[in-house]
């Protein structure tokens, strides 16, 4: 292993996933990019199988066979692996090694790289436009709907007992009003730092959403629990996980099973700046899936899957983890819906702003 590591040493700095695996094709060594897209650490995955981490498909196997029979590099450009539930599209070029343990290297690559770091700087601009705009709007609706819930708690005094309970429907939707307006302005407080552990962030939501909900559902735990604490605000960060995680149990009806995982992802990019580490969160859960029809709207403000949702859930998840320098991101299908939440650590990264 120590000839492995001092050959390779130069890989760890790479931004490329690299995998390398011996002739029995079982994985010998993986840089830490190849740790952060598969979600799994070296230790973890050194000795596996390749199929048994990859679940890989029959053109990968080919692309081995390929680059062995012609001791040559070979380049498959569109893969659908599946990594831990995850799927991921990639292209991946296989080069045969002649340093014994080691007999291929793959690098890869994901497809959709370039298509994220622009849809990031869109989502950037989309965020500060919504944000701009629900200020503006909340504040506008607040001042007449003060006066509607005055006038109509005057107009009780006037009319008969029997006519009184409309006058209620307006005094009881204006405070349903009120009460959305001060959330959506809720976001625009100024943050409080402090060092927090994202597993106590993470046990709060548990117990607060088990608390809640029929025994029918069950929240499991997949934490590593070596991650250290990140500067942030504790209860916007408590807020955004909450949000995420009612949705999942409306999704699951109260039946369903919900995990909590934790993960240190290195060497990511996030609102286009680089860090060496990041703690990762996901919220997955086995409900019906997004609608395709919203899927891509998902995190807009207003928008929601549910019939009767206010649709300032996410957008609100979305405005914490953004003030904490973070992103976040769904993966969604039938049987299984990711929540993917990307938290910097680190002096420069991890202040909330």
């Amino acid at each position: 292993m120590q000839v492995i590591d001092s050959q390779l040493m130069g890989l760890e700095l790479l931004a490329t996933a690299v995998l390398v695996l011996d002739a029995a094709r079982e994985v010998c060594y993986l840089n830490p990019a190849a740790e952060n897209l598969l979600g799994l650490s070296a230790s973890q995955a050194t000795g596996m199988p390749l199929d048994a981490l990859l679940n890989s498909p029959t053109q990968l196997h080919a692309a081995l066979d390929y680059a062995l029979s012609h001791n040559a590099s070979f380049t498959e450009h569109e893969l659908v692996l599946e990594v831990n539930a995850n799927r991921l599209q990639v292209s991946c070029t296989v080069t045969p090694l002649e340093s014994a343990p080691m007999a291929f290297m793959l690098e890869f690559h994901p497809m959709d790289q370039q298509l994220k770091i622009a849809r990031d700087e869109r989502m950037l601009l989309q965020q500060q436009a919504n944000r701009e705009l629900i200020r503006n709007l909340a504040h506008e609706i607040k001042n007449p709907l003060g006066g509607i819930r005055g006038a109509a708690q005057l107009l009780e005094h006037e009319l008969p007992k029997e006519t009184r309970e409309y006058t209620q429907v307006i005094i009881q939707e204006s405070d349903r009003l009120q009460s959305l307006m001060d959330r959506l302005l809720t976001p625009h407080r100024l943050p409080h730092i402090s060092a927090v552990n994202i597993h106590e962030v993470l046990e709060r939501v548990r117990s607060v959403v088990l608390a809640e909900t029929p025994r029918g559902l069950t929240i499991r735990r997949d934490y590593d629990t070596s991650i250290p604490d990140i500067t942030g605000d504790r209860e916007q960060l408590i807020q955004a996980t909450l949000n995420i995680v009612r949705n999942a149990v409306q999704a699951l009806h109260g039946e369903g099973e919900i995990v909590l995982r934790t993960r240190i992802a290195r060497q990511v990019t996030l609102t286009m700046k680089r860090h060496p580490l990041a703690v990762q969160v996901q919220i997955i859960d086995n409900g019906p899936g997004i609608p395709e029809s919203v899927r891509d709207r998902i995190f807009y403000p207003l928008v929601s899957a549910r019939e009767g949702g206010s649709g300032l859930g996410l957008t609100l998840a979305q405005t914490f983890v953004h003030q904490h320098q973070g992103t976040i991101e769904v993966d969604s299908r039938p049987g299984h819906t990711c929540f993917t939440l990307l938290l910097p650590l680190g002096q420069n990264g991890s202040k909330a702003h």
